[in-house]
Parts: C-alpha cells; structure tokens; sequence
C-alpha cells in the first residue's frame, strides 16, 4: 500500500511538472519538453523544500524515473547511428575528429575559467561546461558527485545562448535569406502506422540496449543506462543496417522522446534545494562571460576547419556549435546547407563526451584531490 502510494505521488509530480513542458513546446522550441519540465519540478521542489518542516524528501524521485528517461534517449541516439553516419564518417573523419575534440577542449578551458574564478567546485565547472546536452549531462554529473543544480542551471543558459545566437548569426552568412522556421511540435503525438517489420527492429534496439547496459554496468561507465544503451544500440543498428544494405528504420513515436525528456528532466528539478544554489550569483556571471567566449572561439575554429577542408563556413558553425541537435539541424535545413552533416557531427560528439569526458574529469578531480592532501601533509610536517 505505502509502495503503491509513493508509485502515485511521484506520477501525479511527474504529470505535474509536465505542464510546464507543455507550455514552453508551444513555443515551436523542441526542448521545449525538457526545459519546461525541468523549471516547473525544479520551482516545486525548491518550494516544498523550503517550507517544509521535516527533513524528508520525499518529491524527489526514486533513481528508476531518471535510468527510465536515459534508456529511452539512448535507444533514440543510438538508432541514428546508422549507414548514412558511417558514410559521412568515412569520407569526413578529419575534419569531424578534428571539430570534435577541439570543441571538447574549448569546453573544459571555459569549465576551468568558471572554477579558477567563482565559488563552484571543479567537477561542476567542467561538467556545466561540457557540449553533451541538457538532458545528459546532468545525470552522469550526479553520479561523480557533481551538483546537479548548478550544472543544469548553466547548461540550461549555454542551449539557450546558442539557439538564440548561432541561427541568428549564421543566416547573415548564408546565400538564402528565408525566415528561420523553429521546429514543430504538432505532431509529438501523432502515431506513426505499426508495421511489424519496425516493432521487431525496435525490439531489437531495446534488447541491444539493455545488453549494452549491463556491459556497460560491469565495466563501471558513468551512466551505464544512457551510455551502455547507447552504445548498444548503435552498434546493433550500424550492423543491423550494414548487413542489410539499407537503413533499418523502428517505430519510435515522438510522445517516446517527449517522455524521455519529461522523466529526465521532473527527475533533476526534483532534487533542486536552496543550499545548492547559495552564492551562485557570481558564479552566473562567470558562466555567463565563458559561455559568451567558447562560442566565440568554436566561431574561429568553424573558420579555420571550414578553411582546411572546403566545409561552407555556415555548416561547420553548426555543426560546432554546442546547442542541440534539432535545432543545429533545422537552421541547416533551412539554410540549405548540409543538415545530415551537422546531425552527424552533433550526434558523435555525444557520444565522444559521454564516453570519455566523465572519466577524464574525475580522473582530474582525484588528482587536485591528492595533491591538496600531499600538499596539507607535508605543511604539517
């Protein structure tokens, strides 16, 4: 009974909290869902705990909404790695390697300014920084003991720089002057037809999902729900793919990604609290300027990799820039410049950041960590 009644509270919060997702996607804005979401649980949250007289939590939601939300998301990046990504690899992996780390690299330098130069811990800094998405990288910094509030917070305003900025900026570079459309939320739920060949590749893609996450589990990668899935399905669908000569396409109704996006996010506004965000005004102002100054130099690395390798100026912006996918990809398309490029790119730099970026920031962490003991042993010697 008692199980049955927490089940409940945390879906009526979850439902709750998804009205404010509702809201914001009205807006045309395809995070909408997310960013939304995230505000109204986290605004909640952050009410309950301040009124509340006991020291129970219990608004914040069980682990099981957040792994529900990144097996989710997994499958969806992992099913886009498929022949056309290969291809596009294969003949640009240069110039793709070399945005990738590059933008990775920027985005430590600007984590590292927000640490030497506000109150916030260093795993936080780089983690706030990082390019991997609102709705990654907050989880895997939760599990290496990052705080996930301020990590959202300047994730939140890096998406909303870049997607109001970089469309902005790069149409006046473009040949073709029409109106930036943003993306469209009226058909998150319509239904595709069922065929059955798509619910047996979409089965597929979950097994090889869940397959990656115990793999992922016993090899102790961050996230292993997000990040062993991923991998599981992406591997499953390039050789699916591969051996069938076409591209294997699932079932995958939007209302699956709104739904991911809902529980990651109500999962992460959940755990909002007021100590997290004490002092953070100057911290905000830090972030803000470094934010303003890796866009700049990802604009400067666009040129020079645009230069090098005959990519139009305007697809290499986007394709670096740190914002999300969909809207990186819908400017292209309306641009008339390469959209399946930038996916790639986008796509593969998740990937890459969820892969190996945890690891290197709490590798760092521990090693600023042992020095500051071997430092404070040897002054009490």
């Amino acid at each position: 009974m008692i199980r049955t009644k927490g089940f409940l509270r945390n879906v009526s919060f979850i439902l709750f909290s998804s009205i404010g997702g509702l809201l914001l996607s009205l807006t045309g804005l395809s995070i909408g869902w997310m960013l939304g979401t995230l505000v109204m649980a986290g605004a909640f949250s952050f009410w309950s705990h301040t009124n509340s007289t006991s020291s129970d939590d219990k608004y914040v939601l069980p682990r099981f909404w957040m792994n529900a939300g990144q097996f989710i998301l997994a499958i969806e990046l992992g099913q886009k790695i498929n022949l056309t990504v290969i291809d596009i690899f294969r003949d640009h992996w240069m110039s793709i390697m070399t945005m990738l780390l590059l933008s990775i690299v920027f985005s430590l330098l600007s984590g590292l300014v927000l640490w030497k130069f506000s109150h916030t811990d260093l795993l936080t800094s780089l983690f706030g920084t990082v390019p991997g998405g609102l709705s990654v990288i907050p989880g895997i910094a939760e599990e290496v003991g990052g705080n996930i509030g301020v990590v959202s917070i300047i994730q939140t305003m890096r998406v909303f720089l870049v997607v109001l900025v970089i469309p902005f900026l790069v149409s006046s570079f473009a040949v073709h002057s029409e109106k930036l459309e943003v993306s469209n939320n009226q058909s998150a739920f319509i239904f595709p037809s069922l065929e059955m060949d798509e619910m047996i590749w979409t089965a597929v893609l979950a097994l090889g999902a869940l397959a990656g996450y115990y793999i992922g589990k016993r090899l102790k990668f961050p996230a292993p729900w997000l990040v062993g899935g991923m991998l599981g399905a992406a591997s499953i669908q390039a050789a699916g793919s591969s051996f069938a000569g076409h591209n294997l396409t699932p079932w995958w109704p939007n209302i699956l990604i709104i739904a991911a996006q809902v529980f990651i996010a109500a999962s992460i506004g959940s755990k909002f609290h007021k100590k997290m965000f004490t002092g953070l005004g100057k911290t905000m102002a830090v972030a803000l300027f470094s934010t303003i100054g890796l866009i700049l130099s990802l604009f400067i690395c666009a040129f020079i990799v645009s230069k090098l390798t005959g990519i139009t100026f305007v697809t290499a912006v986007l394709a670096f820039a740190p914002g999300g996918i969909t809207e990186m990809a819908t400017t292209a398309a309306v641009l008339h410049e390469d959209s399946t490029f930038v996916v790639v790119v986008q796509v593969l730099r998740i990937v890459l950041v969820c892969i190996a970026v945890p690891p290197l920031i709490k590798l760092l962490h521990q090693r600023r960590l042992r020095n500051r003991a071997h430092s404070h042993a040897a002054r009490n010697i």
